[in-house]
């Protein structure tokens, strides 16, 4: 059964309210009221003078776990929500595996998920990984874009990373299920002005029919069962929506994050994680589900049920 061992994150001290944003990209005053008091954004962090290596090797860092065991990490997979995360040549990814001793390695980049992708890098971990060999899922890139520092009426990127390690051995957060699904049609490069209102009113519906199929799979009689969500952070809105399609309490999705973090990548399912455990908000043998959606290469839906297993490295509670 896939484990997630241990997780750790990264986030730069620099904060940048949201209206420094706007104003950039020339929004109003009355779109960045929307913004603070509908989506509750606030601010994001940033690091302006640091790379992606910066932002990987900081979640790394952290994660010590991964001392005494770089010879077991057969996989080392970057979740990207964009394609392309850094200009041709540079390769951040292979230069964290010499820094850290990982160059056995082999190095992959997960995409074609975009925001999603995490979910799909701990799924595929699971799939490639043999006997007790480990895998290492990197999550995070640089707001270096138009595209990757806004979306429109939507949220705001901020930076920072995440790094876990997955097994196949069933030690640790253990995996349950895995549901995804994937709508062509909403292709950004072909994509319609309808099919972009489209993808905006089905989106609550589609991502709490994608909940309810990774419950489902995990063998769980309904959501009722499902001790708490962590969610991606795009806004809180959304989640208010997705809630209200499940039935679900709102006060059981971790959503403190939002406000100060704002939705960085791929990397806020684990940051969330790391903000539950310490809070203690995930109970031994509790169970929980992990769901983001992105859009790009099509609309993306993905959701993770998991089971809390304390007494396992990521007890150590490696912090944001």
């Amino acid at each position: 059964m896939t484990a997630i061992t241990a997780v750790a994150a990264h986030l730069p001290d620099k904060r940048v309210p949201i209206e420094d944003l706007g104003a950039e990209f020339g929004l109003t005053t009355m779109q960045m009221r929307v913004f603070r008091r509908y989506h509750k954004l606030g601010e994001v962090r940033m690091d302006p003078g640091g790379s992606l290596l910066d932002l990987l090797r900081a979640a790394v860092a952290g994660l010590d776990a991964l001392r005494g065991q770089e010879r077991r990490v057969r996989y080392v997979l970057h979740a990207r929500s964009f394609p392309v995360v850094v200009p041709y040549p540079f390769d951040p990814v292979r230069e964290l595996c010499r820094e850290f001793g990982l160059e056995n390695a082999s190095v992959l980049a997960v995409g074609h998920h975009a925001c999603a992708t995490g979910l799909l890098a701990v799924e595929a971990a699971g799939r490639l990984l043999e006997g007790d060999e480990l895998a290492l899922v990197l999550t995070g890139e640089k707001a270096f874009t138009a595209d990757a520092r806004m979306v429109p009426e939507t949220t705001f990127f901020g930076e920072g990373a995440a790094a876990c390690l997955v097994s196949a051995g069933g030690e640790g957060e253990r995996v349950l299920s895995y549901a995804v699904e994937q709508r062509g049609e909403y292709d950004s490069e072909a994509a319609s002005a309808g099919d972009a209102l489209a993808f905006q009113q089905e989106y609550p519906d589609r991502l709490a029919e994608t909940i309810l199929a990774a419950v489902a799979k995990a063998g769980l009689r309904g959501v009722d069962e499902v001790d708490l969500i962590l969610p991606h952070n795009v806004n809180v809105v959304g989640w208010q929506q997705v809630c209200r399609r499940l039935g679900y309490p709102l006060s059981r999705v971790v959503l403190e994050n939002v406000g100060g973090y704002g939705h960085v990548f791929c990397a806020d399912n684990f940051i969330n994680y790391l903000t539950a455990e310490r809070a203690g908000r995930l109970e031994p043998g509790a169970k929980y589900v992990m769901a983001a959606a992105g859009a790009g290469l099509g609309a993306v839906y993905c959701a993770m049920v998991l089971e809390h297993v304390p007494g396992h490295p990521s007890e150590r509670k490696e912090r944001p």
